[in-house]
């Protein structure tokens, strides 16, 4: 497996997915703001990869703080997490990751400012190997869900790249394989930025998983011929009813699977939970550059003048969701009960 998160003692290092697959390349983010810029910039992207940064550019940001006392630590805390809170909207696994360093802060702060540098540092690198972790455990039950031979269509990226490593969604496909399952998948190529194209495609070939691309517009005619079982995909945030925002386009494929019958699985840890928000009409949709849509690589393809919008993500309603699978297990409607259960599992 490649590195998508690397901490350094003097640097975040990022794979920078903008310019994959033609080159591998990685980002050294030497401060706090260089951190904050890779994550609005999309070198890094994903929901939990984007958590797994902020806490490693958290850590970075206090480690090269010239505060000398707890007061002044506390201010430089505090303008951190603001920074890295205002990189990206949707993903709410960005502001579990904040939440749970600063949270760690104040628990480590009456030890002294060097003592919580160190205890920092240390809590950026648990949540990096915990995220794996959990990918692991998803992958471990999601994986009972696919049959041998499945065909499986997946939208954007929701793999290694999307996390500290293995996967949610294709973390589920990797365990079928592991468990001696044959699968193939289906790869929208997800515009506007091509996740699936160059992301997805470029991690299960890595991987030896059969993978086709597809682009966006053929998923419909192609579960019409017969030629996919089920979807599968991640998510950014899920609200306490189940509805799931996840990269634009997820609603039209869901909306696809459920006339043809076929069920459609989202693959998040409980960090991705937002219990707080009562359905997804409450999840804010970040709006991205008209030039993302305008242009492929640097290309114009669209007129001068003409009007773009740009919404990065959308959100499928939890009753075309057959289920939801996280690290303590799977959940199913009604999900206000299930959701609920799940997330508690994991703080018990």
């Amino acid at each position: 497996m490649f590195d998508t998160i690397r901490w350094e003692d003097d640097a975040v290092v990022l794979i920078d997915q903008r310019v994959l697959p033609t080159r591998e390349e990685y980002v050294h983010c030497r401060d706090a703001a260089a951190v904050a810029e890779a994550i609005r910039n999309m070198v890094v992207r994903g929901a939990p990869a984007i958590g797994v940064t902020a806490a490693m550019g958290i850590a970075l940001g206090l480690k090269k703080s010239r505060a000398a006392d707890a007061r002044a630590l506390r201010g430089d805390m505090e303008s951190l997490a603001a920074l890295l809170a205002a990189t990206r909207p949707t993903a709410v696994n960005l502001f579990w990751a904040i939440d749970r360093m600063k949270r760690k802060f104040e628990e480590l702060l009456p030890e002294g400012v060097e003592a919580t540098r160190a205890g920092m540092e240390k809590e950026a690198i648990s949540i990096h190997r915990e995220d794996i972790e959990m990918n692991r455990r998803m992958g471990a039950h999601g994986e009972k869900l696919l049959k041998d031979g499945a065909r499986i269509l997946t939208h954007c990226n929701a793999g290694a790249l999307a996390t500290a490593g293995y996967g949610t969604a294709l973390g589920m496909m990797r365990a079928a394989v592991e468990a001696g399952k044959r699968i193939s998948v289906f790869s929208d190529e997800t515009r506007p930025f091509l996740q699936g194209a160059r992301l997805t495609a470029w991690e299960l070939m890595k991987d030896g998983i059969p993978v086709t691309l597809i682009t966006d517009n053929m998923a419909g005619y192609l579960m019409a011929k017969g030629e996919i079982d089920c979807a599968i995909v991640g998510a950014d945030r899920i609200a306490g009813n189940g509805d799931v925002a996840n990269k634009i386009g997820t609603y039209s494929v869901a909306v696809l699977a459920k006339e043809h019958g076929l069920p459609f699985y989202v693959v998040a840890p409980t960090s991705t939970f937002d219990l707080t928000l009562s359905s997804g009409k409450e999840i804010p949709i970040e709006e991205r550059s008209a030039n993302e849509v305008t242009h492929i690589q640097g290309v114009r393809l669209a007129p001068e003048g003409i009007g773009i919008r740009n919404p990065a993500f959308d959100v499928t309603p939890n009753h075309l969701v057959s289920a939801i699978v996280c690290e303590n297990g799977i959940a199913r409607a009604p999900y206000v009960e299930s959701l609920r259960r799940l997330a508690s599992a994991q703080a018990a």
